[in-house]
């Protein structure tokens, strides 16, 4: 042993562990950790091995608690569990520790734990699984796993130490009780098992991902904590953020191996990865973009691209890359929301446009005011903006005869040729109005950043015809005769929420980079579409056809949540991005908790009333930690109020987030795309309210319409419930939306 500098690493389980222990032992482990590494052999820290074990070693915290250590080597330690020094010594025989064969990641199990916790533990008693059968008496319920054979679950990866127990489960609670304790690829095979896959199925969705390239050597430790497997907190500052672990901030660097096997891989060309609320999607993504990053020559310039639909995501994206890889990162990346970037490139080729933006809110107003002023009412504004922004601007139309040849995929209602001629006149109004006021729409803006964008990428394309054509030499009057040595702006690009953007804005990144391997990679989720795009990337010249991956493994909703969410959806179909269809099946958690609980109240204050009475009852959870969501501006402000009449503070979320610190969160359902929280109040889940009233009266004059609504009306409701980490409570007042009648069947609203 060197007697110093050594290196010290948590185990993933151990940091849940210690997560549980008094404030004050968090600070002795804080401190034990800077001691050991400086002098492990210290004599206040009373190291040892432990009798029975060639790898296990004690050693003390502070006077009650004591740390359990493998020795990797000389100089590398992996602490595995911090107990009180009464319950160290008593069970020596049943702490295990080994390599796993399939993924090659170190794993702990206590034994006596997993025994008293889960096979012993008030209602969950069932007799141990080196003790006989009772000789008479009722039969015993059968295993949940009695179909698997020994065999088949170690290869599948379950840990060998915990076969006895998984032997003997026979309920659900049992199962959810030892996959708190068990190692990760334990608790993911036996809850796929549990939740009706096959053995081939598990093998390959489950067990495969997350398999060693290499052959496993189960003796070799050392080895074992290096591999993706081995989930280990080194740095001074990562193991802080795990002893407070208050923010979730663990799982939101942390890297999956099936997750570090799509941000490693080399992409011929664009790539995507899809999967449910709180798989990993944007950990991915920030992970990608180091990988990309880590594989760029010596510069001072940015040639990755960051990028997301809104403000307030792309500075969480922010501050997690800085998180993850420091400012030497940042220093490579542009992060950017997409409008941003649009605004920017058009002001840059246009610096003398300043006209106002304004939303879709105020965009709709004015297509209302200028029907208002025409005396027509054959046509509804919202119809009419969304066939400008989607069909006309979506598809860069400017003429009338190439709009009565434009597709209208998705838009529902048919027009005829002679409505088409009004539709086009009352658009070319409609950009007049917006022109004399001063005023352009996002949806103007991006479209007119992908024209100037796909005009430099054909002119950057010419200048390499020529090149090519003069073997290779620049012709430098061309270049420079083009506005000087064009480049494509980024070298990759990397695009979070994806299924939320314009197809302008993907004209636009498409242009900004060369079509070439690894140029773009986006990730998203169409069950989380909020927002109208309907986009097929295939004919925006995007092609992921054979690079498209799915994540399927939850790491912040629990499996009770997950299911309720589940069934807001329904059995609505989903597309993919381009033209077929996705599903999220086999979406799934390790984690449980609480089923969600329906209130159902007489009115709307009656409502608020319960909500605050509610959040009182929770005691010591952090306001910042809980959030109410609603349908509607007012309703948020009213919560305000109604909580800050019961002393609590509130924060009500904006379009750059939460407008304060260290109160409940409260806004409407939109607001809360990319946010988490411990627990979840979603409330006025009415009929009328969700969805909106006037989505019924589209059921009878525009079906399709009438179903895309619906579709992106329960998306809402389904991002607002995936929010919860630990619970989440529904309210009501009146008839319940039709989204929670599956809910409601299963699980009756509690009394008021």
């Amino acid at each position: 042993m060197t007697g110093k500098n050594v290196t010290l690493r948590l185990l993933d389980k151990a940091d849940r562990e210690i997560l549980r222990l008094p404030r004050p032992v968090k600070g002795a482990i804080y401190d034990f950790q800077h001691k050991f590494k400086t002098n492990p052999d210290s004599a206040g820290l009373r190291l040892k091995q432990l009798r029975g074990h060639d790898k296990l070693y004690s050693a003390r915290v502070n006077d009650e608690y004591r740390a359990l250590l493998l020795r990797l080597s000389d100089d590398d330690w992996l602490i595995v569990s911090v107990k009180h020094r009464k319950d160290v010594y008593a069970h020596l025989d049943r702490l295990t520790y080994s390599v796993n064969r399939v993924t090659g990641g170190i794993e702990y199990v206590d034994l006596q734990v997993v025994q008293e916790e889960v096979l012993e533990s008030g209602t969950r008693r069932v007799a141990a699984p080196a003790e006989p059968a009772p000789p008479a008496g009722p039969a015993l319920p059968e295993p949940l796993f009695a179909r698997w054979s020994e065999q088949q679950l170690t290869d599948l990866g379950v840990a060998p130490s915990l076969i006895p127990v998984v032997a003997a489960l026979t309920t659900e609670d049992q199962l959810l009780g030892l996959v708190e304790y068990a190692p990760q690829l334990t608790g993911e095979v036996l809850l796929a098992l549990y939740d009706g896959k096959g053995y081939d199925d598990v093998l390959e969705q489950v067990t495969a991902p997350v398999a060693a390239p290499e052959p496993v050597d189960t003796e070799d430790f050392r080895t074992a904590a290096e591999r993706p497997a081995t989930i280990v907190t080194t740095t001074d500052e990562a193991l802080r953020e795990a002893l407070e672990g208050e923010d979730f901030g663990r799982w939101k660097v942390f890297l999956h191996p099936t997750q570090a096997k799509l941000v490693g891989r080399d992409y011929s060309g664009p790539a995507r990865v899809g999967g449910g609320p709180g798989t990993g999607k944007t950990i991915v993504a920030l992970h990608r973009v180091k990988h990309l990053v880590g594989r760029l020559p010596a510069g001072r310039n940015k040639p990755v691209l960051l990028t997301t639909y809104n403000k307030n995501l792309a500075a969480d994206l922010r501050s997690r890359l800085l998180a993850l890889g420091g400012e030497e990162l940042l220093s490579r990346v542009e992060i950017s929301h997409v409008d941003q970037l649009a605004l920017r490139t058009v002001r840059e080729a246009e610096p003398g446009n300043r006209k106002r933006i304004v939303d879709e809110a105020q965009a709709v107003r004015e297509w209302r005011s200028l029907l208002d002023e025409l005396g027509e009412h054959t046509w509804d504004a919202e119809f009419l903006h969304d066939e400008w922004t989607q069909v006309i601007l979506g598809q860069a139309v400017t003429s009338r005869t190439d709009y009565f040849r434009a597709r209208r995929a998705g838009r529902g209602r048919t027009v005829s040729r002679a409505e088409r001629a009004e539709i086009w006149q009352l658009a070319e109004r409609f950009a007049q109005r917006l022109d004399r006021l001063g005023m352009q729409t996002w949806d103007q803006v991006a479209e007119r950043a992908a024209q100037l964008e796909a005009e430099r990428a054909r002119r950057i394309q010419a200048i390499d015809r020529r090149r090519e054509e003069a073997g290779g030499l620049d012709n430098v009057h061309v270049a420079d005769g083009s506005g000087g040595w064009l480049r494509y702006r980024y070298r990759h690009i990397v695009i979070d929420e994806a299924q939320d953007l314009r197809p302008a804005h993907w004209k636009m990144l498409r242009a900004m980079t060369a079509p070439d391997r690894n140029d773009l990679f986006l990730v998203g989720d169409t069950h989380q579409r909020i927002y109208k795009n309907q986009v097929t990337l295939g004919s925006l010249g995007i092609n992921i056809r054979g690079r498209s991956s799915k994540l399927s493994l939850s790491y912040r909703t629990t499996r009770q949540i997950l299911r309720s969410a589940l069934n807001v959806l329904g059995d609505e179909t989903y597309d993919d991005l381009d033209g077929s269809s996705e599903t999220l099946a086999g979406y799934r958690s390790v984690l449980s908790g609480a089923v969600p609980d329906l209130h159902r109240l007489d009115d709307w204050e009656a409502e608020r009333e319960a909500i605050a009475t509610l959040i009182g009852s929770w005691g010591q959870v952090p306001h910042e930690q809980i959030a109410i969501a609603v349908p509607t501006n007012q309703m948020a402000s009213e919560t305000a109020s109604t909580l800050a009449r019961h002393g609590v503070r509130a924060v009500e979320i904006g379009p750059d987030g939460p407008r304060g610190d260290g109160g409940v969160h409260i806004g409407t359902m939109f607001r809360f795309k990319g946010l988490e929280y411990q627990r979840m109040i979603i409330a006025g889940v009415s009929d009328g309210l969700v969805p909106r009233a006037g989505v019924k009266q589209l059921r009878t004059t525009d079906a399709a319409r009438h179903r895309l609504e619906m579709q992106r009306a329960r998306s809402l409701l389904f991002v607002a419930a995936t929010r919860a980490r630990d619970s989440l409570d529904i309210f009501w007042h009146g008839d319940p939306s039709p989204f929670l009648e599956a809910l409601i069947a299963v699980r009756p609203p509690v009394a008021a």
